[in-house]
């Protein structure tokens, strides 16, 4: 059991290692954004960012891009803070799916393993639009997942906790076109 720890912490290590080395090698030569706070080590809840600058407003160039690198992609689900909607300085640790960019911000759709088939018309007159995901590696317990497809996040990609997966392209496609109907 020891060894087999061992392996995963070095292993751990090692990917941080690489990614802080793959993230220096994109970044060199260009200036690069300063942080608004410290990332949170892995493992350990998220805080809210510093200076969230709000949810993106307007078209969004999705893409679907996921890299097995350990660098935060679209198309991966990874886990990040997420600001209430009424209220950006609170919010909770949860799922997302990233789908592009704007600057140094990723853009991202909530997650949530609710199912909100049974109160559709209840969430539409909230104003929140789902789309279902099916479940997948991202969730421990094997629950069916929804993506809120009209909130478009902006995340920090140094505040990511983790990553859970990536959406098979077929499941990226049916979010995509519910966030180009629906934003």
């Amino acid at each position: 059991m020891a060894n087999t720890l061992l392996r995963s912490i070095l292993g751990t290590v090692q990917r941080e290692v690489d990614r802080a080395l793959r993230r220096q090698a994109r970044t060199s030569g260009r200036p690069r954004p300063v942080p608004t706070a410290p990332s949170p080590a892995r493992g350990r809840a998220a805080e809210p960012s510093a200076g969230y600058p709000g949810d993106f407003r307007g078209r969004v160039e999705i893409a679907y891009a996921p890299h097995p690198d350990g660098e935060p992609d679209p198309g991966e689900i990874v886990w990040a803070w997420v600001p209430y909607e009424e209220d950006h300085s609170q919010g909770k640790d949860r799922p997302v799916l990233l789908i592009g960019r704007d600057g140094p911000w990723l853009l991202a759709l909530q997650m949530t393993s609710r199912d909100h088939d049974r109160d559709e018309a209840q969430e539409r007159r909230a104003g929140r639009i789902w789309v279902d995901i099916g479940s997948g590696a991202w969730d421990r317990q094997g629950r069916p997942s929804e993506v809120r497809v009209n909130r478009v996040l902006r995340i920090d990609p140094d505040r990511i906790r983790r990553e859970g997966a990536v959406l098979a392209r077929d499941r990226f496609d049916a979010v995509a076109e519910g966030v180009l109907r629906h934003a």
